[in-house]
């Protein structure tokens, strides 16, 4: 999936929204407004016909059938979009026809000898060969047509740079909580996000992914603001300048949802420990702010110089 800024000086409005991301006609645009405002597009199938990994000895696994592709607004600001799909083995070695996969929306069929925990292991690493399935791809494109939507937009104020999340889930017999979690950030544009479940819906999945790839993203570019600003380095009030467009449109959007999903909180209680996503979102706004209470008190302190002079 892919997380970036929309393009426009502001945040657009939820009826814009619903246009902008508006990707299967004649299909209702899902908008909710708690407890943030999130717009997203039904999911549209896609059809793949590719290889699935790097071939074993002697073998080689294709997959055959439809992902979801899908787009999504969050808060007027964000722009994201996702692909998915659930490999699952054919019922045999021959090609069939595509209304046999398209009676099947965001399944592939995985033709040939698979060793599961071998292709997941093949979806997790960062460099994949390029004739393999890209669903990164798909979900590009969905963010593309959306930005392209949105036509004579005005440049905005922060420049921000998209971020990518590769999430691969191994189904297998396992305790109920996700386990063999790994979080893996691969320079500024690749994250891979790999774990195993007992049982989880793939549209489950996928809205749990998205909401860990906003906030990846969010960090990702708090981080880059920080370091543009060059605290301690330029006068204050250019600092402070630097850093308000990120006080505009990136400090309430933090808002991990995992209320009203289990697995979401287990998923978010194991990365919290390990890499620690809200301390760092944490200790990133509270060094903004100092900033901010900096400039105040400077600028305090010389308007009462002014006037007792």
């Amino acid at each position: 999936m892919q997380t970036g800024l929309l393009r426009g000086g502001g945040p657009v409005p939820g009826d814009v929204a619903s246009t902008l991301v508006d990707l299967v006609a004649g299909e209702p645009v899902r908008i909710s407004e708690r407890p943030r405002s999130h717009v997203r597009a039904p999911d549209k199938p896609v059809g793949v016909d590719c290889p699935l990994g790097p071939p074993g000895p002697a073998r080689r696994v294709r997959g055959i059938g439809t992902a979801w592709q899908r787009a999504a607004i969050v808060d007027g600001h964000v722009v994201q979009g996702s692909a998915y799909a659930t490999v699952v083995p054919a019922d045999g070695s021959s090609r069939r026809p595509w209304s046999h996969y398209l009676s099947r929306p965001g399944v592939i069929e995985s033709v040939g000898r698979t060793r599961w925990p071998e292709l997941a292991g093949a979806f997790a690493v960062a460099q994949r060969a390029p004739d393999t399935l890209d669903l990164g791809g798909v979900a590009r494109q969905a963010a593309d047509r959306v930005q392209h939507n949105l036509r004579g937009a005005g440049r905005p104020p922060l420049r921000a740079a998209r971020t990518g999340l590769r999430w691969v889930v191994l189904v297998e017999p396992c305790d109920p909580s996700p386990g063999g979690i790994r979080f893996a950030v691969h320079g500024d544009a690749l994250r891979v996000l790999s774990f195993s479940v007992a049982e989880a819906s793939a549209s489950r999945l996928a809205a749990i992914a998205e909401d860990l790839a906003l906030h990846d993203w969010l960090i990702t570019v708090m981080l880059e603001v920080t370091r543009k600003a060059a605290i301690g380095v330029l006068p204050r009030e250019e600092v402070i300048a630097r850093l308000l467009p990120a006080i505009d449109y990136l400090l309430h959007l933090w808002l991990p949802r995992m209320a009203d999903d289990e697995l979401a909180r287990a998923l978010w209680t194991v990365l919290e420990s390990r890499v620690g996503f809200s301390r760092q979102w944490d200790l990133l706004v509270h060094r903004v702010r100092d900033q901010l209470s900096a400039g105040t008190v400077a600028a305090f302190s010389s308007f009462s110089s002014a006037i007792r002079q």
